[in-house]
């Protein structure tokens, strides 16, 4: 069996077919060979061009070493060499492909990771595939995530129908190789190995972002954990939490004016992306998220592998026992507990749990705060916490004259004590860097009006820098 991926030659040629090797990790010009417990898989690059670049990992299946060491009296022994593994062994290339391409299946990439970010024109060739349900189970399940699905049967005597699938579609490289990985296995409806709870787990992180909505999740999973019962609706109703939560931020967002004016441009998402670039850029491992509400960073942190540790902290019960429930830290296993800690408390009382930490955010809170309380914030945070890296967000009073709708002197959310312009918000700023020993640079989040700036302003406090 064999997968094919081509990136093509996109109309703005802003980058190069050729960087396909870099976003794989695989040197185009070389042979490389990666053992599995089904077989040798063996990846090379059969065309390298301008117009078009494809990489085939090949799986030869080994039978005999799928059961070399097992127990004679183990079932179904001779069953082992008798089947149609060799030719049809979905499950053995979905681990071969994991085995293979396991940095850019987590969206990895050292040299091309703007590529990797985005999404790309590529074509995708598995075959041959066999399919349990035939030609409409493969387009009821590629179908919905944006491919143009073709297949054609190579074998249609058997109790799976054996295809030739190729699939086109511009999507991020990784997405291809996690929709792959979860559903080729799927087609077949029959994996070859041991299902448990661990299982689970693979599924929900191969599908986060696409399973939880999919129209053809429940067929996904059943197949996925091989109609095991309780599995299944363990896992169905943690996708279901999945689609509810998010359903519960759209409808919180609603009502809350800041979130509504600022949702047309994704400014919510460029903070936290914006945030977490500062964060990784100065190899901040450690993070103290004050003022972490229900949790929206954390989140998007603890799924990144270099950070070690999270500690959330907000004065609300309420809000934190949000995070904990969309953090799953009452289920979650022991790592996660060392990673990620949740802790009320007010940011104007220093704490003696708050040292050590790489880096502290205060992502839309100062403004929260009455400026008269922020010389305490300060001298927690900077004073005692002191940790090497500071960052701080927060509006710019001067593109509120941009929001459609929004009145003029107007704050973008009622609970704002205070909204800064950008000169404004520089020279607190500064002032706070200079007593305390950092230096502190500027950077705008979201779209730069030439003369009112960007709607968010981000310092970056960086301790004895100066």
């Amino acid at each position: 069996m064999q997968i094919e991926i081509s990136l093509l030659a996109s109309n703005d040629r802003d980058f190069s077919t050729r960087d396909l090797g870099f976003l794989l990790h695989k040197h185009p010009e070389h042979v490389h060979e990666r053992s599995t417990s089904a077989g040798t898989a063996t990846i090379f690059f059969p065309e390298v061009g301008d117009g078009r670049t494809t990489v085939l990992l090949h799986l030869d299946v080994d039978p005999i070493g799928l059961v070399r060491g097992k127990s004679r009296q183990a079932d179904g022994l001779l069953d082992q060499y008798v089947n149609d593994r060799p030719y049809v062994a979905n499950s053995f290339l979905s681990v071969a492909l994991g085995r293979s391409f396991g940095q850019s299946l987590s969206g990895k990439s050292k040299e091309r990771q703007d590529l990797a970010d985005r999404a790309l024109p590529l074509e995708a060739r598995v075959v041959p595939v066999a399919v349990a349900g035939g030609a409409g189970v493969v387009r009821e399940v590629f179908e919905p995530l944006g491919y143009t699905v073709d297949v054609s049967t190579i074998d249609g005597s058997g109790p799976r129908e054996i295809v030739d699938l190729r699939l086109a579609g511009t999507v991020r490289l990784s997405a291809l190789l996690n929709h792959l990985y979860v559903l080729v296995p799927v087609l077949d409806n029959a994996k070859h190995w041991w299902i448990d709870r661990e299982e689970i787990e693979k599924l929900l992180a191969k599908g986060e972002g696409w399973l939880a909505d999919h129209p053809a999740r429940e067929l996904i999973t059943r197949r996925a954990l091989k109609h095991r019962r309780a599995l299944v609706h363990q896992a169905l109703e943690r996708l279901s939490e999945s689609v509810a939560e998010e359903e519960e931020d759209d409808s919180a967002a609603t009502p809350e004016p800041e979130e509504v004016l600022e949702k047309p441009i994704r400014l919510h998402d460029l903070r936290l992306d914006t945030v977490a670039a500062a964060l990784k850029s100065a190899g901040a491992s450690t993070v103290l998220d004050l003022g972490c509400g229900e949790g929206k960073l954390i989140r998007r942190l603890v799924k990144e592998r270099w950070v070690e540790r999270v500690l959330g902290v907000d004065a609300s019960v309420r809000t934190l026992e949000i995070a904990a429930r969309r953090l799953r830290l009452e289920t979650a296993g022991e790592r996660m507990r060392e990673r990620v800690g949740l802790q009320m408390g007010s940011l104007t009382y220093g704490d003696r749990r708050w040292q050590g930490f790489d880096a502290a955010t205060l992502v839309e809170v100062i403004e929260h705060l009455e400026p008269s309380r922020l010389s305490a914030l300060e001298l927690s945070l900077f004073g005692s916490a002191a940790p090497r890296l500071v960052v701080v967000t927060t509006p710019n009073r001067e593109y509120n004259a941009l929001f459609e709708g929004m009145e003029e002197g107007a704050m973008r959310h009622p609970d704002h004590r205070f909204e800064w312009t950008r000169a404004e918000f520089e020279s607190w700023s500064a002032r706070v860097a200079e007593a305390h020993g950092y230096l502190v640079e500027f950077e705008p989040i979201g779209p730069l009006d030439e003369t009112r700036g960007a709607p968010s302003q981000m310092a970056v406090f960086t301790r004895g820098a100066a």
